[in-house]
């Protein structure tokens, strides 16, 4: 399991039609094969700021099954006219204790 994690910076102003336009692109991201949650958070200090939490079964079920497909687009097309920056997207993987 792999968990990406996606700082996006939205157009302050616009921080609440952004986060309709999540709940509309949801099911689009939720729905993926391979993706196994989604979770979106938005900073309390700096409200314009959402982080955006996936698990993955791999980086390849993320790229070949979402990034490369409509889905992608869709969700892109959705959330994407909100970003005041392109958003900073890293895969991750558990610390074993």
């Amino acid at each position: 399991m792999v968990l990406e994690v996606a700082l996006i910076d939205v157009k302050p102003g616009q921080e609440d039609d952004f986060a309709t336009a999540y709940a509309k692109g949801h099911p689009v991201l939720a729905g993926t094969p391979g993706c196994r949650s989604v979770r979106m958070t938005r900073g309390v200090e700096s409200p314009s700021r959402f982080v955006l939490l996936v698990e993955w079964d791999s980086v390849e079920a993320h790229v070949r099954e979402f990034r490369e497909t409509e889905r992608f687009t869709t969700w892109r097309s959705l959330i994407g006219p909100f970003f005041a920056a392109p958003p900073v997207v890293e895969h991750f993987t558990d610390v074993p204790a």
